[in-house]
């Protein structure tokens, strides 16, 4: 380094006393280790906050010296946009979960993760709605969208966020809600972290006293008939059903249909729909029981596992028809190894009674998400990632019918272009409140916004 850049470091240091960590410190190792390992990315500082206050000072920090800025918070974003060259905003120390006194609201640090809001509300038979797994950051979920076993009853996990404590980049702390800061609140919905530091949620609680649910296993072989079954069942089903599908190789690496129904309703009016879930074709394995919304949220655990290399692309589908089956199971009998996978998230009933105009998310029709993912040893070599790749992009491709864009929480870096079709109708808006909140674009490592021409 240059004795200028020495210098700077060192002023960093001495403004922000006992909240840095730098390359070789213990702190500094724990934070950027994430669970999508990376390659050529070595932040110069983390920043370690514990208030809104100290995200002022990083952000004051990071401004002056004219480095790059992120925020870490889950660190679950497969394209690890927690991490850049320049100053991280570790927001992990920052967890509280308090619930309201009269029990229909909790607010949530930035960095809480789903589990330290379970961990708060399960006890009451309450509920947030979140995704589908439990470690993942609350704040990054919620900003860009939501998809949850919940969605059909409740909606997206925004549709539920009611307010927003934000440090803006000229440093302003403001509070965002329905009647204060509307359009920034308008597009921290769906636009993700694109705006500000969000140091603090306060959600929506629903009770939930009951929840069944399993993982059921069928073989691939038996795929396209149980997955046409099951999503003809689902096609009338009631909004409290929500079905999760997966491809994925068990421990002996080979490929098996996972099903994961979940019942949020009335036990006794789930019965005749979640038995008709164990009969789809040669069950392997799994049961439905009744569990707290907190154990479903862990169903997931096993196949999360910190410091994989992590490759994802995404599509959305109108429905999952005979045809987007057929390819999905061609796909998978056609993996490049065990670590590929696909899964399916349905966009239905509650989601999208919601006005597309109400929020920045700009898909509010029914519809399938669908996730295709690898995730390879964290010593993977060049040509083994990009083995990968190719099957990723080959099977993106081959879904003919996918409406146009992709979840914005799962688009890669930089897809500009994807991210003007998935905001829609909303993408102007949402580039003028970029203007306005953060002009100089300092959240350049949020996810991707539309082309600024939108």
């Amino acid at each position: 380094m240059t004795d200028a850049v020495l210098q700077s470091d060192g002023d960093i240091v001495m403004q922000l006393r006992g909240l840095v960590s730098a390359p070789g410190d213990e702190g500094y190792v724990a934070a950027t280790s994430i669970w999508a390992r990376q390659r050529d990315v070595r932040p110069r500082f983390v920043v370690h906050c514990r208030t809104a206050n100290d995200v002022q000072a990083a952000i004051r920090a990071a401004r002056e010296r004219n480095l790059p800025l992120s925020v870490l918070g889950g660190g679950h974003d497969w394209a690890g946009r927690a991490l850049c060259d320049g100053v991280v905003i570790d927001l992990t120390r920052m967890r509280a979960v308090i619930m309201d006194s009269d029990r229909r609201a909790v607010t949530a640090g930035g960095g809480a993760r789903v589990r330290d809001i379970t961990a708060v509300t399960d006890g009451h038979d309450l509920a947030v709605v979140a995704g589908s797994v439990d470690s993942v950051g609350m704040a990054g979920l919620t900003l860009g969208g939501g998809y949850g076993p919940l969605i059909g009853r409740f909606g997206l996990a925004l549709d539920n966020l009611l307010d927003a404590q934000v440090v803006l980049a000229d440093g302003q702390i403001v509070f965002a809600n329905a009647e204060r800061n509307e359009e920034l609140f308008w597009a921290l919905r769906g636009g993700g972290g694109n705006f500000g530091v969000v140091t603090a949620l306060r959600y929506r609680l629903h009770e939930l006293p009951n929840i069944q649910s399993g993982m059921l296993s069928y073989p691939l072989g038996e795929a396209q008939s149980v997955l046409e079954i099951c999503a003809a069942v689902t096609a009338s089903a009631p909004d409290e059903l929500s079905v999760q599908f997966g491809i994925v190789a068990g421990p002996d690496g080979s490929f098996n249909v996972l099903v994961i129904p979940t019942w949020c309703g009335a036990i006794e009016e789930g019965e005749s729909w979640l038995a008709s879930m164990m009969d789809l074709g040669t069950l392997l394995s799994g049961s439905i029981e009744q569990k707290s919304y907190g154990a479903l949220l862990r169903t997931f655990d096993g196949f999360i596992t910190d410091g994989l290399r992590v490759f994802l692309d995404c599509c959305w589908l109108p429905a999952l028809d005979p045809g987007s089956i057929q390819t999905l199971v061609s796909a998978m009998k056609n993996a490049v190894s065990p670590a590929c996978a696909i899964f399916t998230h349905h966009f239905r009933a509650a989601a999208t009674n919601v006005p597309v105009e109400e929020t920045a998310f700009g898909l509010r029709r029914e519809h399938i998400l669908v996730e295709i993912l690898t995730m390879l040893p964290g010593d993977s070599s060049l040509r083994e990632e990009l083995q990968h790749l190719d099957w990723i992009r080959n099977t993106r491709d081959a879904l003919r019918s996918a409406l146009p864009g992709g979840y914005p929480n799962m688009l890669g870096r930089n897809e500009t272009a994807r991210a003007t079709e998935s905001f829609g109708p909303n993408a102007a808006r949402l580039m003028r409140a970029k203007r306005q909140y953060d002009p100089d674009n300092l959240f350049s490592s949020a996810i991707s916004l539309p082309a600024d021409s939108a």
